[in-house]
């Protein structure tokens, strides 16, 4: 059992430790498709969740699916090299090697689904992904960052008031 100057030292730490955090910030690996979100997000504006559909449903937004991009690249720019690569990948059966760009610490729980019903949109956390030709991970995604827009944010719990706050820590880590 913590005592109250053990706590207060512990919280001392980890918010010392949370102005250290490690981050990703800027990561943007070269992918095995080349693949425009500024062309599918920006110009077509084809919304997030048609290609991220496990967003609205579950913790991960995922990778979406090839079957996906030949919904409509089967009649759209079949001939297309990178539309090939894809075509190819889903004849023989082969998932496509994407890059992982963002990534939180094992010891934090994120749910997409809790934001996307929270109707956060996707660029608070992923940036202006509208934008991006080739995807980076614009936010540093630390705990800092995630602290201050739950701080930020005011919360209606509605039916289920025993919900913690915004701040908790287990709201991130449980």
């Amino acid at each position: 059992m913590l005592t109250r100057w053990g706590f207060v030292s512990a919280v001392v730490a980890g918010v010392m430790l949370s102005a250290c955090e490690p981050t990703n910030q800027g990561y943007q690996p070269r992918q095995p498709i080349i693949y425009s979100h500024a062309v599918h997000a920006g110009d077509l504006q084809i919304p997030c969740q048609y290609c991220h559909f496990s967003a609205e449903r579950g913790r991960f937004a995922g990778i979406p699916p090839a079957s996906i991009c030949m919904n409509c690249h089967k009649q759209v720019q079949q001939e297309h090299p990178e539309i090939i690569k894809i075509a190819t990948a889903i004849e023989a059966g082969e998932p496509i090697a994407w890059v992982r760009v963002h990534r939180l610490p094992d010891h934090a729980y994120f749910n997409h689904s809790i934001h996307v019903a929270a109707d956060v949109a996707c660029q608070t956390c992923h940036g202006q992904i509208q934008e991006m030709a080739l995807v980076r991970q614009e936010a540093p995604l630390t705990m800092g960052w995630c602290l201050s827009c739950h701080r930020a944010q005011p919360v209606d719990f509605g039916v289920n008031p025993r919900v913690g706050r915004l701040t908790d820590c287990v709201t991130c880590h449980h």
